[in-house]
């Protein structure tokens, strides 16, 4: 199932008696879990329980979730009439009535225009009693999106594999070049240490193995034998079932200070070559990690 990519889009729905709640989760790449709740401004108390639904289902990466409601709530606006000061403007109404006589009766538009009779009160909805419906919706969401990155998850899998695969084949063939190197080496430094010497009376075998020492140094076998660690490191995080992503980021530091170390150390230019190649193959996987969690 690992590894997932961090890119994904979710959609879930919950729907009890009149009211529904529709849950759009989009997540994408982020080094650390970095969450956004959008949700109505009479629920926000319920923000901290989404964000710990997802962070269970989410370790890292930048995640969008807008939250709509549809239809009636537990809460909402509420209408309440003061009866007592309807009274009192009616009372009032009919005394001004007679005192001028305008008639006996009053109208009920007459009462309306005294706007303090009627007012409207924010009422709290009842988040534990909303709650069930809301993280139903969620978890929908975050299930489709988790399809979606297992998918994208697959291809990038698959594609590490291969640039992997391709890796490990460019530092084989340094290992299988490694002793003509080193030999070449010795005869090169051999050579020119003949030409600063030359005419002087010099222990041959001393020669010999002070320039063996010196074309020992060429020797990259540490440097490929820890490659080859990172690389089989590697192709056993792509098969975890946990998140893998800052594993493979700091394996993919590891490769690129043995290859700069290798490249040091040789001046071979066929393996210079290589060397270049490698990076770029080190990029270019830098590049494909990124987007895995």
């Amino acid at each position: 199932m690992r590894p997932r990519s961090m890119t994904g889009f979710g959609r879930g729905e919950a729907v009890l008696d009149e009211r529904s709640w529709t849950v759009e989760i989009r997540t994408v790449n982020h080094r650390f879990l970095d969450q956004k709740v959008v949700i109505p401004r009479a629920f926000t108390g319920l923000e901290e329980r989404i964000k710990k639904t997802v962070a269970a289902h989410q370790d890292r990466g930048r995640v969008d979730i807008l939250l709509t409601l549809h239809g009636k709530s537990s809460g909402g606006p509420l209408l309440t009439v003061d009866m007592e000061l309807a009274r009192q403007y009616h009372a009032c109404l009919r005394e001004l009535a007679d005192e001028f006589g305008l008639g006996p009766r009053i109208q009920l538009t007459e009462l309306l225009q005294q706007r303090e009779i009627i007012s409207m009160q924010e009422q709290s909805p009842d988040l534990d009693k909303e709650w069930p419906l809301v993280e139903q919706a969620v978890i929908s969401a975050l299930d489709e999106c988790a399809a979606m990155r297992e998918q994208e998850g697959l291809s990038l899998k698959k594609d590490l594999g291969e640039r992997l695969d391709t890796f490990a084949a460019i530092v084989a063939d340094i290992e299988k070049n490694i002793p003509e190197v080193v030999k070449l080496r010795q005869q090169e430094l051999e050579k020119r240490v003949n030409k600063l010497l030359d005419g002087m009376d010099i222990d041959p075998l001393r020669l010999a193995q002070e320039t063996a020492v010196m074309a020992d140094k060429a020797d990259v076998t540490e440097e490929v034998v820890r490659l080859a660690s990172h690389i089989s490191q590697f192709r056993d995080f792509l098969h975890s079932d946990e998140p893998v992503g800052r594993r493979l980021d700091f394996l993919l530091q590891e490769f690129l200070r043995e290859v700069n170390t290798l490249s040091s150390k040789i001046s071979n230019a066929a393996i210079a070559h290589l060397g270049v190649e490698m990076k770029n193959e080190i990029e270019k996987l830098r590049e494909q990690v990124q987007n895995i969690e």
